[in-house]
């Protein structure tokens, strides 16, 4: 058996030792213990790893005392400020009616389409595209490019979308496609009365007539209201929300009557392409009130396209547009001669067909020889020399002061937007044959509504009353409250006025009256033709001709005034003519509609 420390262990794969140095008998160095690691003190390790979890979590607490106490209400108002959404909630717009409540302008209910381009998935940009330009109308590049612009939240591509049509769109569960609902204004008549009533804009306030000049009345006051949105644009349940009621706007109730108006706006029309004209207007007024009965202008703007049609053309020019009066203007010198007490209707004249008056010969429509005329007579046979040679008895400020008396060179009163006061120079600023060419309605400019004014006052037995196109507005619980009458204001007296109601009737019914054209069987008419020469900037002179008719009945106790006035015309200009036609047209409807029996045609002269 080996030996235990022999050549067997090495066999077992020991590797033999060298012999020490000093030879084999020497003794060997003591060996080297093996290293080893050394792990630290566990509770050493512990105090560490708490120390350091402590200091973390310290820095947790104090921002969370930082959050929760100090900057919480920050913080919170922050987080309310991007959950909480505003809404205007629309006030509903008053509607503007006829005398009789029959809408002329309405709100009804209607939908506003837009787009949250950020919420839209790029795969449905084309279909939402095509679908909107498809049920909307409108162009779809414009849509498209609305979706591009995906770092846009709101985007309206369409307003006043009728509900139905709305609802139909969103039925198609278009992510990033939204309607609110909001409302449109609707004018059922078209045209009727559209440049009194007026038009709104896109933003819903009044750009044009009665709708800008009420405006506030009829808009009333929006509401708001305030919810909380989570991220998807949904409203978080049970969450609070604050509310403040939108206050409707007023009903705005004029004097108009829808079916005179109608029929003014009919006959005008009609005589102004007849005539080839450039325009026209016509005014029915009550003339023991001056309630403005209609108020019609050719052409007349449809309030359905008013975009479409040129700004000079979308007013009231009835109450806007200014020219000179010419013969229907004699009367207020008739008035004025008479009230003076220096002629009376059968005062008689020796009236050539010319007069010199300062630097210019004056002559009247035709040529004729030297009549013997009442002053009756002059004014029904419309003579400019007749006219001249009874308001040479007067001086210019007397002339002058009756001129202002009936209104003229100011504004009527009745409020009506865009109304002009018209021309009336100082009597101290009359040249030689001023003087006299304002006797007959030239030199001097007015509106329709004003001559209408002067007519109404006359047949009103020498009262003036303000025009006034408004009846009532309606309070807060719907009931109509009557606006204030027009202010009356005596201008002659009664006999005056009686003379010139009986001067004027010989005007349309006389042998020699220009007004024939307009006599009403059955009624006894007063009333005066007028044609003057007209101003035209675009000439810078005068070119063309203001034909005009204004009268009123039944004579003996009037109860209508019509003024027809016709621009410009180029077939005939005489007011004779094409204007009275017009009186008499829409007069016969006025009288029907209104109930006004016959009295009889026979003048009181």
């Amino acid at each position: 058996m080996p030996p235990r420390n022999g050549p067997g262990r090495e066999a077992q794969g020991r590797t033999p030792q060298k012999a020490p140095p000093g030879g084999p008998g020497r003794p060997r160095p003591p060996a080297r213990p093996p290293a080893m690691l050394r792990l630290g003190d566990p509770t050493r390790r512990i105090n560490v790893a708490l120390v350091v979890m402590a200091f973390v979590l310290s820095l947790f607490a104090g921002r969370l005392v930082q959050l929760q106490g100090l900057d919480s209400k920050a913080f919170q108002a922050k987080a309310a400020q991007q959950r909480v959404q505003p809404e205007i909630l629309p006030a509903k717009r008053g509607s503007i009616t006829d005398v009789n409540g029959h809408e002329l302008a309405l709100t009804a209910d209607a939908r506003e389409i837009y787009l949250d381009p950020h919420e839209v998935r790029p795969n449905q940009r084309e279909l939402i595209a095509t679908t909107l330009a498809t049920e909307l109308a409108r162009p779809k590049e414009e849509i498209a490019a609305k979706l591009a612009q995906t770092e846009k939240r709101y985007l309206v591509v369409a307003k006043d979308v009728d509900p139905l049509r709305a609802r139909k769109i969103m039925s198609m569960g278009f992510r990033g496609v939204g309607s609110k609902a909001t409302y449109r204004r609707l004018y059922p008549g078209g045209s009727l009365a559209g440049g009194l009533v007026g038009f709104v804009g896109d933003e819903g306030s009044g750009l044009e007539g009665l709708e800008q000049a009420y405006n506030k009345l009829l808009a009333g006051q929006d509401g708001q209201q305030s919810i909380e949105i989570g991220r998807d644009g949904q409203r978080i349940p049970m969450t609070r929300s604050t509310r403040v009621a939108p206050v409707p706007g007023r009903e705005l109730r004029l004097t108009i009557d829808r079916y005179i108006q109608w029929a003014a706006q009919e006959a005008i029309a009609k005589q102004v392409k007849a005539t080839g004209a450039r325009g026209g207007s016509v005014i029915v007024m009550d003339t023991r009130t001056a309630q403005i009965i209609a108020m019609a202008n050719a052409p007349e703007v449809d309030l359905r396209s008013w975009q479409k049609v040129a700004a000079e053309l979308r007013g009231n020019r009835a109450a806007s547009e200014v020219f000179e009066p010419g013969s229907t203007n004699k009367v207020i010198t008739a008035a004025a001669a008479l009230e003076a007490g220096v002629v009376a209707p059968q005062t008689i004249f020796t009236v050539p067909d010319n007069i010199q008056c300062a630097d210019r010969r004056l002559r009247d429509a035709h040529p004729h020889p030297t009549q013997v005329m009442t002053y009756a007579q002059i004014l029904g046979e419309s003579s400019n020399v007749g006219t001249i040679l009874a308001g040479q008895k007067m001086t210019n400020q007397r002339l002058y002061d009756m001129f202002r008396a009936f209104g003229f060179g100011a504004k009527s009163g009745s409020a009506l937007p865009g109304e002009e006061a018209g021309l009336l120079p100082g009597w101290q600023d009359w040249s030689g044959s001023q003087r006299c060419t304002i006797m007959y309605g030239q030199g001097i400019s007015v509106t329709a509504l004003q001559m209408a004014s002067v007519y109404q006052t006359i047949a009103n037995g020498g009262m003036r009353i303000t025009p006034t196109v408004v009846a009532g507005t309606t309070d807060e619980h719907d009931r109509l409250v009557p606006a204030t009458p027009g202010k009356p204001t005596r201008v002659i007296s009664e006999l005056v006025a009686r003379q010139l109601t009986g001067m004027l009737e010989g005007a349309v019914a006389g042998e020699e009256g220009t007004g024939g054209a307009a006599a009403i069987d059955g009624y006894r008419v007063a009333g005066k033709t007028g044609t003057a020469m007209r101003y035209d900037q675009k000439c810078a002179g005068y070119c063309g001709y203001t034909a005009t008719f204004v009268g009123f009945t039944p004579a003996e106790s009037p109860r209508l005034l019509v003024l027809a006035v016709i621009q410009d015309p180029k077939k005939d200009h005489y007011g004779g003519t094409i204007a009275a036609p017009v009186f008499k047209d829409v007069m016969t409807f006025a009288l029907k509609s209104k109930k006004i029996p016959p009295t009889g045609s026979t003048s009181a002269l």
